[in-house]
């Protein structure tokens, strides 16, 4: 159905596909596999006859693309990448907008409207503008133009790219569906939707064709086609268990990885699967297994390897343990250590005694609150020779307050009988205020206002 024979596309200095060429017969799927930048989009442009090719030749159903264009693009379906949709369209009047273009009889056009409308789940949303669509429904609607002129060939370039995961499950349903009537060339860089989809794969890488075929086929070709048996197991010797390993029926190379606590890692690679022939070695030798798996090169592991140069049983087949034990301690509390002091000569030796640390005052913060009273040291013995001091009488705080008065100082002790009057004498009144002064006299600088009549008789 699809022939391509030495296809180049070149931009410049830039060569997006270089000497491709593949084959995909009828009702075949295929998923074109292969990184970013890889030259799936342009392939596939060049395919649906939207791109010219720099050199080479595409044929679809016998008709050459470039030749004979209007012929092959009757016989294909594109679904690009970004959807192309006018989104101030409703969904039927862009079908029927589509269905113009593609010259559909006009007594077909409603049948076929509702038959892909019915096929991808839109016939309850035909009235919808597009434009309010969620990017899931938007998709099928992209895939129900493709299948409007009902092609015998679907070109989907990552019809799930942008997808959540319950829109790309939906999605990967009705591909799957139409996938059974029809040749479909599939593009991703999704390992699973590949693996789910398509029976055949091709993996480009920098425009060229780097593998074509079966998924299981191109593990066990270009896979190594063994298996490798990891295994983790308390062994005496880890150099006589290797040499034993070794030893088994069918195995190729033993790999010691670093020793785990107690356990040692090992593993073992050859033909078939070895972990009975492992196992029972473990059971003879009385070795504690703690894992004994089997690891098989996978697809993503096969696409490391040809598009990254890694190879394919590191990734599943790692023998990279947790931490040493001395590199996963974390820092313990501090211990206290007692050290003792060497007695003077003469005195005995006595044990020693933690001294207690003294707390750090926190400064205050806040400027309206009181510093707590320091801590006063403990009180020394009492001896019989010392006379007690008598404690000292605290100073009177000063006030901050300008409109408060200050308190009264404390009475001092009485003096004896000579000091003062006596209590029965009376206590004399106090001396009377001094009488006021009068006011001085009241100068008048008006020189319009009358004068007092005594101060006019005095001057006259």
């Amino acid at each position: 159905m699809i022939e391509v024979s030495n296809l180049t596309r070149r931009f410049g200095a830039n060569v997006a596909v270089d000497d491709l060429s593949f084959r995909l017969a009828a009702g075949e799927v295929v998923g074109f596999l292969g990184p970013n930048g890889a030259g799936k989009t342009t392939t596939m442009r060049m395919l649906a006859g939207y791109l010219p090719a720099t050199r080479g030749s595409i044929t679809i159903g016998g008709f050459d693309v470039l030749r004979q264009s209007l012929e092959a693009r009757r016989r294909i379906g594109y679904l690009p990448e970004s959807v192309p949709l006018y989104r101030e369209h409703r969904v039927e009047e862009m079908l029927r907008f589509q269905a113009r273009l593609h010259r559909v009889p006009r007594g077909e056009r409603e049948r076929r409207i509702g038959a892909v409308l019915e096929r991808v789940g839109l016939t309850d949303r035909r009235r919808s503008l597009v434009g309010d669509l969620s990017r899931g429904l938007r998709q099928r609607a992209g895939l129900a133009v493709c299948l409007l002129p009902e092609p015998d060939v679907l070109i989907l370039d990552e019809p799930t790219s942008g997808l959540d995961p319950l829109q790309r499950i939906e999605v990967r349903k009705l591909v799957a569906d139409l996938a059974r009537e029809r040749t479909v060339l599939l593009s991703s860089h999704i390992l699973a939707e590949i693996e789910a989809l398509c029976p055949r794969v091709l993996i480009v890488h920098k425009g060229r064709c780097l593998a074509d075929g079966r998924p299981d086929e191109l593990v066990a070709k270009l896979g190594g086609g063994g298996a490798a048996v990891r295994v983790e197991a308390v062994v005496p010797d880890a150099a006589e268990a290797r040499r034993l390993l070794a030893s088994l029926p069918g195995v190729s190379d033993v790999e010691v990885g670093a020793r785990v606590g107690i356990h040692h890692a090992f593993v073992v690679r050859g033909e078939g699967d070895l972990r009975e022939d492992v196992g029972a070695l473990a059971m003879a030798k009385r070795w504690a297994l703690r894992e004994l798996s089997s690891q098989r090169p996978s697809l993503e592991s096969l696409f490391a390897a040809l598009v990254l140069g890694e190879d394919p049983l590191a990734r599943s087949t790692s023998l990279a343990g947790p931490a040493p034990a001395a590199q996963r301690q974390v820092a313990s509390a501090p211990v206290l250590i007692d050290v003792a002091v060497p007695a003077r000569s003469g005195a005995a030796p006595s044990a020693p005694s933690p001294v207690p640390a003294r707390p750090t005052a926190m400064p205050m913060l806040n400027p309206f609150e009181r510093a707590p009273a320091p801590v006063a040291p403990p009180a020394p013995s009492p001896t019989p020779a010392a006379a007690p001091v008598p404690a000292p009488t605290p100073a009177p705080m000063r006030t901050l307050n300008p409109f408060e008065r200050p308190p009264a100082p404390p009475p001092g002790p009485s003096a004896g009988p000579s000091a003062g009057p006596s209590a029965a004498e009376p206590v004399p009144p106090p001396a009377a205020p001094p009488a006021p002064k009068a006011p001085p006299r009241q100068q008048f600088l008006n020189p319009f206002e009358g004068r007092s009549a005594s101060g006019d008789r005095g001057e006259a």
